[in-house]
C-alpha cells in the first residue's frame, strides 16, 4: 500500500513536480491497482479537495505543475484511500438528495439508496394532504440529520425533531439542519423514541439494520470506518425494528406515517413485527437496484 501511494506522488525525471493532470492520472492507476473500482472519480474528487478546485476548473487548469506542499498533501489522501477510507470521510462531505452534507467519524455516510426513504416519505405526505401545511416530523437515529433535513427542504412548514445517542452524531446533524433548515429543527440524545412525546404526522428511521455476526463480512469502507453503533441491529439484525414497532403507534398522529429503511431480505419479517403491533402495513419501495428498501407503515383507521 505504501509503494502504490509513493508511486502515485512521484515525481518526474528532472525533479520538477507534477502538472495536475498528471497527478490526478497517477492517483486513479494506484487506486485501480488496487482493486478500488471508483478509480477515475475518486482521483478527480480527491485531487480537486487538495486544490479546492471544482471539476471544471480542474480539467482547465490540468497542465499547472503543483507545489511541494501539494504533491504532500495529495500523497496523504492516496494514503487515506489506499487504506480504503470512503472519499467521503476523506473530503468531510457528502451528497444527499442533492444537499452537501456534512459528515465525519461519528456518523454514517449516507448512502443513494436512502434516498428511497425520502421518497416513500414525501409520497406518504402528498397522500393526505399539501406539502405547504405545518407538519410534525421525527427522524430515529438521525445520524448527520440526512433523512431529516431532506425532508425539510421539501416541506417548507415543516419542523423536525432528530434523536440519536451519539452526541457527536447530533452536532453534525444541527450543523446540517442550520445550513439548510434554519430554525426548524431540534435534535435530542436519547435511545430513538425514548425522549419523544405528542403526535407526529410524519416518522422516519434509517436504524442500524446489520446482524451483529454479519458486521465483519461488509465492505472495508463500511466495516472499518461507519460508527458500529449505526450498523449493529443486534443478533438477527431487527432489534431497533422491534423497539419502533412497540414505541411509535403512540406518537403518530391519526393520520401519520412510519417510514422505515429495510436490509437485504428483511421486508417480510420486518413488515411483519409493525402488523402484530397494530399497524397497517403498505407493500415496500424499492431502490434502484429493485430491492425492497422503504417501508411506510401507519395506524389502523
Amino acid at each position: 500500500m505504501a509503494m502504490a501511494a509513493d508511486a502515485a506522488v512521484a515525481r518526474p525525471e528532472g525533479g520538477q513536480t507534477r502538472t495536475i493532470a498528471e497527478a490526478r492520472r497517477a492517483l486513479a492507476s494506484a487506486l485501480r491497482a488496487n482493486g478500488i473500482d471508483s478509480a477515475d472519480l475518486d482521483a478527480r474528487i480527491l485531487v480537486g479537495h487538495v486544490l479546492g478546485l471544482e471539476h471544471a476548473a480542474l480539467a482547465a487548469e490540468g497542465m499547472w505543475r503543483l507545489a511541494a506542499e501539494e504533491e504532500k498533501a495529495i500523497a496523504a489522501v492516496t494514503r487515506r484511500r489506499l487504506a480504503r477510507e470512503p472519499v467521503a470521510r476523506i473530503v468531510g462531505c457528502k451528497e444527499f438528495w442533492s444537499l452537501p452534507l456534512r459528515i465525519d467519524a461519528t456518523t454514517l455516510v449516507p448512502r443513494p439508496e436512502t434516498e428511497t426513504v425520502v421518497e416513500a416519505a414525501l409520497a406518504a405526505i402528498d397522500g393526505t394532504g399539501e406539502r405547504s401545511r405545518r407538519l410534525r416530523i421525527a427522524d430515529l437515529g438521525t445520524g448527520s440529520g440526512a433523512l431529516l433535513v431532506a425532508l425539510l427542504s421539501e416541506l417548507p412548514n415543516a419542523f423536525g425533531v432528530g434523536t440519536d445517542c451519539s452526541i457527536g452524531a447530533l452536532r453534525i446533524a444541527h450543523e446540517n439542519a442550520l445550513k439548510f433548515a434554519p430554525r426548524r429543527a431540534a435534535f435530542v440524545g436519547c435511545d430513538m423514541t425514548s425522549a419523544l412525546h405528542g403526535a407526529f404526522d410524519l416518522i422516519v428511521s434509517n436504524p442500524p439494520y446489520i446482524a451483529s455476526g454479519a458486521i465483519g463480512a461488509l465492505a472495508p469502507e463500511v466495516r472499518d470506518f461507519d460508527p458500529h453503533a449505526a450498523l449493529d441491529g443486534g443478533p438477527d439484525g431487527l432489534e431497533f425494528y422491534r423497539l419502533m414497532a412497540l414505541s411509535t403507534p403512540a406518537l403518530l398522529a391519526r393520520a401519520g406515517a412510519l417510514v422505515v429503511e429495510l436490509g437485504i431480505g428483511q421486508s417480510e419479517t420486518v413488515a411483519e413485527l409493525f402488523a402484530m403491533a397494530g399497524l397497517a402495513v403498505a407493500l415496500p419501495q424499492t431502490d434502484l437496484n429493485d430491492v425492497p428498501r422503504a417501508l411506510v407503515v401507519r395506524r389502523r383507521a
